[in-house]
């Protein structure tokens, strides 16, 4: 399958890209805040064949402008650049970390419009020692830029044993990162070190999935687990031996869960 070209919207604006490819059903999906959309493109083929994706470069990142840091500009965000794309109500929206928490926060602003909530290694809200790594990382790339956390972004979306057997996972970490907007990236790390949605996760009457890589460092399964505790009749995957990435990490695990 050819990768298919990146297309370009303005709103209000501001450039909003990703790509749309295949037929079906609309699944919109939101990469991780660690990677980037190239973290999919082993699984968007097989995805393809079933929905029409839409997936989109989140702000900061390959060519969309940054916006504030604010839990309603992002929903905002989610919602004008699905409208932009012509994705149907009723989508199946899939978020991977920072996306899967935005995916969780646009679908307790707006319920109405999903058929389908998945959530990918994310979390609803982080204990103090979680939101001190996203101020540690957001103070680096402010005096260092991002390429000063590389390593530490490799060691968070990978687990030792994926490092030790890939090791050129750190430098295309930092080729990624740096294709970030880094006012865009501290803005992230401000919205995760403020989250805080389970108490609005117990109201969620939406279908949902939640897969978590047992490996996880940056959003480990006893956060993904509190997600699916509080949506009512969530169901939750562990993937054995898997890090914060799955489709980039065992693309065909992550298919398997998702199709589950």
């Amino acid at each position: 399958m050819q990768k298919p070209a990146p297309q370009h919207h303005t709103i209000h604006g501001k450039s909003v890209t990703g790509i749309q490819t295949g037929q079906g059903s609309d699944l919109v999906i939101l990469h991780s805040l660690l990677t980037d959309a190239r973290a999919f493109d082993h699984v968007l083929p097989d995805l393809a064949k079933h929905h029409r994706v839409t997936l989109l470069n989140l702000p900061g990142f390959h060519g969309s402008d940054p916006i504030e840091a604010s839990w309603s500009a992002y929903n905002a965000w989610i919602a004008d650049a699905v409208a932009a794309f012509g994705v149907h109500q009723g989508f199946t929206l899939l978020g991977n970390g920072f996306g899967g928490s935005l995916a969780l926060g646009y679908a307790l602003a707006y319920p109405e419009t999903l058929s389908k909530l998945v959530i990918c290694d994310a979390a609803a809200g982080f204990p103090e020692q979680g939101k001190q790594a996203f101020r540690v990382m957001a103070e680096k790339v402010a005096s260092g830029g991002l390429g000063a956390i590389a390593e530490i972004a490799a060691n968070r979306v990978f687990h030792p044993a994926y490092l030790a057997a890939h090791p050129t996972a750190i430098d295309e970490r930092r080729e990624a990162l740096m294709l970030i907007h880094p006012d865009a990236f501290q803005a992230a790390c401000s919205l995760l070190v403020e989250a805080d949605l389970i108490p609005q996760c117990r109201d969620l009457k939406l279908l949902t999935l939640v897969i978590c890589g047992e490996l996880d460092a940056a959003t480990p399964p006893v956060l993904n687990r509190a997600i699916a505790e509080a949506i009512p009749h969530a169901r939750y995957i562990e993937l054995p031996k898997i890090g914060h990435c799955p489709p980039l990490e065992a693309p065909q695990a992550f298919l398997d869960a998702f199709n589950s």
